[in-house]
């Protein structure tokens, strides 16, 4: 199985519900699961979502 990895990084002041969201999104239109999430003292977040290759074909397309 070949998993393609997806960085994204939310900047301080990025409330929960906020972040809910954009990590719903991932999930529902480009099939995304979360695979590590950091949140900073700051209150910065690093994230690292996964998801199976698609085999041919364009991949899904979200805006990070």
């Amino acid at each position: 199985m070949e998993v393609e990895y997806q960085r994204l990084y939310m900047p301080p002041g990025t409330d929960r519900r906020t972040a809910q969201t954009v990590l719903t999104m991932h999930a529902e239109f480009g099939g995304w699961e979360l695979e590590r999430l950091r949140l900073f003292p700051d209150g910065s977040r690093r994230v690292v979502l996964r998801r199976r290759r698609r085999p041919g074909g364009l991949p899904g397309y979200l805006p990070t």
